[in-house]
């Protein structure tokens, strides 16, 4: 039989009794999404209000006894919460769910029946899969891209269907049975168990599905096709929205506008203008800026040409320099016997480097100072150039040419 969750999506609050308890590990999300391996207790109930994951939908959160339930998963006929504290076999418990999660998890999963129907009847492009994101979700559809148009067609006719506040009913029927012969499916488990639900959309779609959906489309709110970008081989995803998500975007949005407005010093009808300006400045600023580098390399090697035979030895570092700063360096100097050690970036961090001399010099004290520096480099064409993770180390590695060539 089904869970109470999903014979009623829309109940919080239950009374359960606990027929086992058993010691367990279990991977569970921490903070930023990342998955800890936890020591806990696997509780089956005799029913329960939290959904298990499945169908495409990630399981639910809430507390038994107001012990936060940090797993809920399917084993067979069963579903199995995972909690970090102990509780007792035979014991009576309350069961309470995360609501804003559950009716999230609602709209979304009624919003991808919704939105696969319509685009398999319009177009019939098949939805091969589905992903219930944490911010945005997607279909996987059968066909290399959706248009603008066909998007726009898809989802006024998923508007439409919100607005004539379109019932969703659940039936319950058996394995074999007859209203399952028109009913749009991909097969169940190999360990399903029980009865078939089936998730009617009234004259719009019938499905089986495990879910929790919602009873009218009215509850929906509304739904937002985002994009389409490829996929696998010959498919698509088509990313969407539906109900507080949608919201939730448009409050976004209208903060960034407002955080633009500040910055750009100008209305909102205007940013992308103002934008594009800013950053056609930035690219013709940038394109000086690397003129100028391009002189004061120059310039710094021409100098140090007209001191080569009192000093050997040239040492530059330029925080807001690049390889080819360097290698003009470099290259303006190409064969003067002299000693280079040239840097940029970050002085206390990570930074490029070159390093160039004598062939002697290099073979001997090249693997030393580059791993002053932790640099990753090559030998290559009297020069060794690469990264440098430590940029402190670099009193370290002049201390190293300095030896050298005191001798």
């Amino acid at each position: 039989m089904p869970f109470m969750c999903q014979n009623d999506s829309y109940s919080t609050l239950h009374t359960a009794v606990v027929q086992t308890v058993t010691p367990a590990k279990c991977k569970v999300s921490i903070s930023g999404g990342k998955e800890q391996m936890t020591e806990g207790y696997e509780v089956i109930l005799d029913d329960t209000i939290l959904f298990p994951e499945g169908g495409g939908q990630p399981d639910d959160r809430g507390t038994i006894d107001e012990v936060p339930v940090l797993r809920v998963t399917r084993r067979g006929g069963d579903a199995v919460h995972f909690v970090p504290s102990k509780l007792e076999e035979g014991q009576e418990v309350k069961l309470k769910v995360d609501w804003e999660r559950r009716f999230d998890h609602m709209q979304q999963h009624t919003g991808q029946h919704l939105i696969t129907a319509i685009v398999d009847k319009k177009f019939g492009h098949q939805t091969t899969s589905w992903d219930l994101g944490r911010n945005v979700s997607f279909i996987e559809l059968d066909t290399l891209s959706l248009t603008i148009a066909q998007m726009q067609e898809v989802e006024d006719e998923c508007n439409q269907k919100i607005r004539d506040s379109t019932p969703v009913t659940v039936h319950v029927t058996e394995v074999g049975s007859t209203l399952l012969e028109n009913v749009r499916a991909r097969g169940l488990p190999e360990d399903h168990v029980g009865s078939v639900r089936i998730i009617d959309i009234n004259g719009v779609d019938a499905n089986m599905c495990c879910g929790t959906h919602v009873k009218n489309l009215s509850d929906l709110q509304c739904v937002k096709l985002l994009s389409v970008e490829k996929g696998k081989k010959g498919k698509c995803n088509l990313y969407f929205l539906v109900g507080n998500r949608v919201l939730d975007f448009v409050a976004k949005k209208y903060a960034d506008e407002k955080s633009l407005t500040k910055i750009l010093k100008c209305g909102p009808i205007e940013h992308v203008e103002a934008v594009e300006r800013s950053v056609k400045q930035l690219k013709q600023t940038q394109k000086e800026a690397k003129n100028l580098l391009r002189e004061v390399a120059s310039f710094e090697a021409k100098s140090f040409k007209l001191s080569v035979s009192e000093n050997r030895y040239l040492r530059l570092h330029r925080k807001e320099g690049n390889n080819e700063y360097m290698n003009i360096v470099a290259n303006e100097l190409k064969g003067i016997e002299c000693y280079l050690f040239l840097t940029v970036g970050d002085e206390k961090g990570e930074g490029l480097f070159l390093l160039s001399g004598p062939d002697k010099f290099l073979e001997e004290c090249g693997k030393n100072i580059s791993d002053a520096i932790q640099g990753k480099g090559a030998m290559n064409a009297g020069k060794i150039q690469g990264k440098a993770l430590n940029m402190k180390g670099c009193k370290q590695a002049e201390e190293l040419i300095r030896t050298f060539m005191s001798k």
